[in-house]
């Protein structure tokens, strides 16, 4: 007897987690591996963090909350936007959620019925239209390039075939690194008012940037659904924190959601993730690194022989044009970490239909191992 599986479920894997378990077994073996894979700072959460995450182990008893967050969180966050944006929120917009992919995951049933058309930048991050097209929401890619600084466009969406239904923004983009001024922000948030379309910004790199300030859609839209996740600027990947800001539209059946599918976010790190907005000097050193790392990849992969990289105004990855060496980037990515211990995520992981040629590098290392894979690379490709 052969027993019913859905079809939900038969989605392509997330591959750079594939490249994590390529790797792991490789450092299990007894080889080394410099970790230019996955977009995961090399430091720990924050000491003030840590302190607060003891501390509430001593002192509370760690249940459920509310499934839309304490109160307190809820609170500081909400006077997050106002220091960083100038945009005055009510707590009651925030919800704290499990990582921003639980964020997605609610975002996305309460706004997108089954069979509506939700476009995106490809490269893109490859999740958006894996768990929409679990949830039966059709993805529309927008192919950008160096030209549209790989972000969508109102003339790209123009273009579309069809009638679209939302569109998902990330600004700094995984894996470009590309950033959203002010009037390109204001131009989409403009394009998707007019069209009713629905307008999901993912801002989860916001505060990692370089020379460029990040521009939330909520300065020019109060309608848009923002998230944001203390993952990757307040480096605490493993804790699975997030946050929505939530249209008032939506606040009553994205809390049902969360209710039903989370009961809470995880307590512990609610409690801990309060004290993170209390550690800018050690969050703004980490950001000083990945400057550094950057510099060194931009200027070192050049000579390595990979002179095609887009701009990574923000967050910590480059995405490096290597079509003159492959037209399988799957197969150069393992290629190049069985030979020299360098993993990086393959371009398909973002843009099936072209990524063929290219790769992703994150540089959220140690800058030693941003110097040592440069290294490598050049005499492998030189070779």
């Amino acid at each position: 007897m052969s027993f019913k599986v859905s079809r939900r479920g038969d989605v392509p894997p997330f591959i750079v987690m594939d490249v994590m378990q390529a790797a792991e077994a490789r450092e299990k073996a007894g080889g080394d591996v410099l970790h230019l894979e996955v977009g995961q700072p090399s430091t720990p959460a924050p000491r003030r963090v840590l302190e607060a995450a003891k501390r509430a182990l001593d002192e509370d008893r760690i249940g459920y909350t509310l499934a839309s967050g304490i109160d307190p969180l809820r609170e500081r966050i909400a006077r997050h936007y106002k220091d960083w944006y100038g945009v005055s929120l009510d707590p009651a917009q925030v919800m704290v959620t499990t990582g921003s992919s639980g964020a997605f995951q609610i975002a996305f049933l309460a706004a997108f019925e089954a069979g509506d058309r939700v476009a995106m930048a490809s490269p893109g991050y490859p999740a958006y239209r894996n768990i929409l097209s679990a949830l039966g929401v059709e993805p529309v890619l927008l192919e950008t390039g160096p030209e549209h600084r790989y972000q969508p466009t109102p003339a790209l969406l123009d273009a579309a075939d069809g009638e679209l239904d939302g569109l998902i923004v990330a600004s700094p983009s995984n894996p470009s690194g590309t950033m959203l001024g002010e009037a390109e922000m204001a131009a989409l948030t403009r394009y998707c008012r007019e069209k009713g379309i629905r307008l999901v910004s993912d801002e989860i790199y916001h505060g990692i940037d370089f020379g460029i300030r990040s521009v939330s859609a909520l300065e020019s839209d109060d309608n848009a659904i923002v998230i944001n996740s203390f993952s990757k600027y307040f480096s605490m990947t493993g804790w699975r924190l997030g946050w929505m800001v939530v249209p008032r539209d939506l606040a009553g059946s994205m809390e049902r959601l969360a209710q039903n599918f989370f009961i809470s976010p995880p307590t512990l790190s609610q409690f801990a993730g309060l004290a993170a907005f209390d550690c800018g000097d050690e969050l703004q050193a980490n950001v000083a690194r990945y400057a550094r790392n950057r510099e060194v990849l931009l200027n070192d992969l050049p000579a390595a022989g990979l002179d095609d990289l887009a701009p990574a105004d923000g967050a910590f990855y480059i995405y490096a044009d290597v079509s003159r060496y492959t037209n399988d980037s799957a197969a150069f990515s393992t290629r190049m970490l069985n030979e020299i211990g360098v993993a990086a995520t393959p371009g398909i992981d973002f843009d099936p239909a072209r990524g063929h040629g290219t790769l992703r590098f994150s540089f959220a290392g140690a800058t030693g191992d941003m110097v040592e894979a440069a290294a490598r690379l050049k005499g492998w490709l030189k070779g």
